[in-house]
């Protein structure tokens, strides 16, 4: 049959030409040996395209009888080439032509469908085995693992341990990797502990994969101690430990460990090495280092690699230098979509969203379809009105193209709306996507009411968010528990604390801080302080929200006893803790102490004076009388006074009559807002103060020109479940007349106790 061929492979199959693969076979094939070797050939020199050619053409052919051997090599051709298709043929082959496959050929047979993510087919070849051994296992827990069934492989891993089979490195290469992206820590420290028991201990696939876990999880130090471990490591074990300092915040230690790699020079270090060094370049700020590395990539040759310039890029883009960024990035022959993306985003990051709109332009002229990843980074770089018409060219596009059935695109939009628009622009685009709103969308809207004021807003929101599929989470509970400190509802916020207790939310620190602010601001003290007393290592915020919380209500001493804890404790405070520090001395008059605080701040603790900072300095002397300190203080700080301090020294210039300094407080005043109702106001109450009746007639007069109207003072009570808001001289409240009865009957009753009236309260007529 063989010889048949022989005659050059004169032929035509189907009317198709004689095809021109057949010249690259043996020109002698008298025997199956010669035809199985030839095969098993090719495939030992991982030509493997060739190998499943020639044997399509053999068995289109011919009629040769393929050993096991062959068929393995083969299987093992369409493993590498991931091609699944010519798997199942060669598979439907072996039932078709040959007797039963051995373990051997099946534990093949299992790979090549694992590494294809055919997981079913291997899954059917895996049960109908008559006898396994922990290569059959392995290959199939490495399928799941590899193609995201992390749950499948940990179920078959703890069925092969019943059966009484002990994993080898390939095993818990596997496993622990599964571990590492269910974030399973607990088990994989067991794994760790399994390996380290067995013969495996020292094998560089298992250790790799410890590293990569424990890496994954956030716990450098034990990657650490595994890499420490490592007799030999090979290039695996650097890359991924440089790569897991990077990622983690350890930009320099990544750097140590990359230039300790070069000078042992047993590797070459590889793209993906190179791009966690540029990483951590853009991280640290420290385009000098990432020019070095970024000259030492070009002399290994890889200058031009995707993977290494997209961190190149990112890296020139972090630290602003955007056209060395566009340059890196044109060094790229053929960029592929992820190196567009990655461009992009460093353009959005570096806030040119111009540039980042002409490289988008670029892209799509060249026929690359953006994808959900390339419109989020452009709507990331819409942060402000002036920003918002090129929101809504995206906007458009996004409909266009259908983008808006992605949830991920539509919750950036409504951020994107959030930061450049009014709060209509983002409840129009909630409303237009609120039927398949997932708990992002609902925490956004709720953030943009907070930062517009519109507390009521998100008391509504949430109802309608508990009415909904959605569990609130720690940030919804934070905008909650924020309204409820505004509105100073101690009811709902008792209700809000005992939701987050039942649903587990409390154990997160951020929302036992959130608790903590929101009873300070209800005022109660006490639950506050048992909230903190129940944190088992309170962070800086815990400590901050105490200490600003004792210090607006006038509990000045034991602020500063909290701060002393605070400072012995080890935890280092921020700008917020000098803060409430620095206004808990204003309130109880410890002048040299908050000055002394104020002084050591950047020395001692390193942080710079804020223009907050400065108001609480202001506010201290003023209130000690120390009036010129206070006006000369404002004079020489490194910005420009605002109108809070002002104001802070124009109270200070009436409780203490000073008309001199009151009158210039009051210009700097009125240059930054020229209707400010407060500052006439308490100028009127200086000059009468001091029987300047005058000027008082001259400042009433003036307010009347420009239509300035003092601004009643609001008020509100919780009584039930209902919220009464009143108005200085409210005649609009439904129980008005009662309200005014029992005001007369006070008023009566503070005259028969020999009550004085102010001599200046005159000024409420204003």
């Amino acid at each position: 049959m063989i010889n048949n061929l022989r005659p050059r492979f004169q032929f035509t199959v189907n009317n198709v030409k004689p095809c021109t693969q057949l010249s690259s076979l043996p020109n002698d094939f008298k025997t199956e040996q010669s035809s199985n070797d030839y095969i098993s050939s090719l495939c030992r020199k991982a030509l493997f395209k060739q190998a499943l050619e020639a044997f399509d053409l053999l068995q289109k052919f011919t009629i040769f009888h393929v050993k096991p051997s062959t068929y393995a090599h083969l299987i093992s051709a369409c493993s590498s080439l991931r091609y699944v298709e010519q798997g199942r043929k060669i598979h439907s082959h072996i039932l078709t032509h040959s007797c039963k496959p051995d373990l051997i050929l099946q534990n093949h047979l299992l790979n090549m469908y694992g590494k294809c993510g055919a997981l079913k087919d291997a899954r059917k070849v895996f049960d109908e085995m008559p006898q396994r051994n922990v290569v059959s296992w392995t290959s199939v827990i490495a399928g799941y693992s590899q193609h995201g069934q992390e749950v499948d492989a940990l179920r078959l891993y703890f069925q092969m341990r019943q059966c009484g089979l002990m994993p080898d490195q390939f095993t818990f290469g596997s496993i622990i990797k599964a571990c590492s992206s269910l974030n399973a820590i607990e088990l994989g420290r067991q794994l760790h502990g399994l390996v380290i028991k067995s013969e495996f201990g020292s094998n560089l696939i298992a250790q790799n994969a410890l590293i990569a876990m424990y890496t994954k999880f956030g716990q450098i130090a034990d990657a650490m101690d595994v890499f420490s471990g490592i007799k030999t490591r090979d290039l695996i074990s650097w890359s991924s430990m440089i790569a897991g300092f990077s990622q983690l915040g350890y930009e320099l230690e990544a750097l140590g460990h990359f230039k300790e790699m070069l000078c042992l020079g047993d590797y070459q270090p590889n793209e993906f090495v190179f791009g966690s060094a540029f990483s951590a370049c853009g991280s640290l700020l420290q385009p000098e280092y990432g020019r070095q590395i970024h000259g030492m990539s070009i002399k290994f040759g890889i200058g031009r690699d995707p993977f290494a310039v997209c961190s190149l890029s990112d890296m020139y883009a972090k630290c602003d230098l955007l056209n060395s960024a566009k340059t890196a990035f044109y060094q790229i022959e053929s960029p592929d979509l992820v190196s567009w993306n990655a461009i992009i985003a460093g353009f959005t990051y570096g806030g040119d969203i111009d540039e980042a709109m002409l490289l988008f332009s670029q892209m799509r002229h060249l026929g690359l379809s953006p994808d959900d990843i390339t419109v989020r980074s452009l709507l990331s770089a819409c942060t402000s009105p002036a920003t918002l018409n090129q929101g809504m060219q995206i906007h458009s596009y996004i409909n266009k193209v259908g983008f808006d059935l992605d949830i991920a695109v539509c919750n950036t939009l409504l951020s994107m709306y959030a930061k450049c628009s009014e709060l209509c622009g983002t409840f129009k685009m909630f409303n237009e996507m609120r039927s398949n709103a997932d708990l992002v969308s609902w925490n956004i809207i709720l953030t943009a009411c907070m930062q517009h004021n519109q507390v009521w807003e998100v008391l509504s929101l949430v109802n309608l968010l508990l009415q909904s599929q959605n569990k609130p989470d720690h940030i919804t509970l934070t905008n909650l528990m924020g309204a409820c400190g505004e509105i100073a509802s101690l009811e709902m916020g008792d209700e809000v604390h005992c939701y987050a207790t039942k649903s587990g939310l409390k154990l997160d620190i951020s929302v036992t801080n959130g608790l903590i602010d929101m009873y300070m601001k209800c005022g109660s003290l006490g639950s506050s302080a048992k909230l903190f007393n129940s944190i088992g290592s309170p962070d800086v915020v815990s400590w901050s929200s105490l200490i600003v919380g004792y210090a607006q209500f006038g509990y000045g001493e034991e602020a500063l006893e909290l701060f002393g804890r605070m400072i012995s404790s080890g935890v280092k405070p921020n700008q917020v803790t000098f803060i409430g520090i620095l206004s808990a001395c204003s309130h109880v008059g410890l002048v040299e102490e908050g000055l002394q605080l104020y002084s050591t701040m950047k020395m001692d603790h390193g942080i710079v004076p804020t223009r907050e900072h400065c108001s609480c300095v202001v506010d201290l002397l003023a209130r000690a009388g120390r009036i010129n300190e206070a006006e000369a203080f404002i004079n020489k700080m490194p910005f420009d006074p605002d109108i809070v301090m002002w104001k802070s020294l124009l109270a200070a210039c009436k409780n203490r009559n000073n008309v001199e300094v009151g009158k210039r407080v009051t210009e700097n005043i009125l240059k930054i807002d020229p209707f400010n109702s407060a500052a006439h106001v308490l100028l009127c109450s200086i000059y009468a103060s001091a029987n300047c009746w005058e000027d008082v007639a001259r400042v009433r007069s003036l307010m009347k020109q420009r239509n300035v109207k003092k601004i009643p003072g609001q008020s509100w009570i919780e009584v039930k479940d209902s919220t009464h808001v009143f108005l200085a001289e409210d005649s609009l409240h439904p129980e008005r007349d009662k309200i005014y009865s029992m005001l007369e009957e006070l008023w009566l009753q503070m005259l028969d106790a020999d009550y004085v009236p102010s001599q200046i309260s005159f000024i409420s007529e204003l």
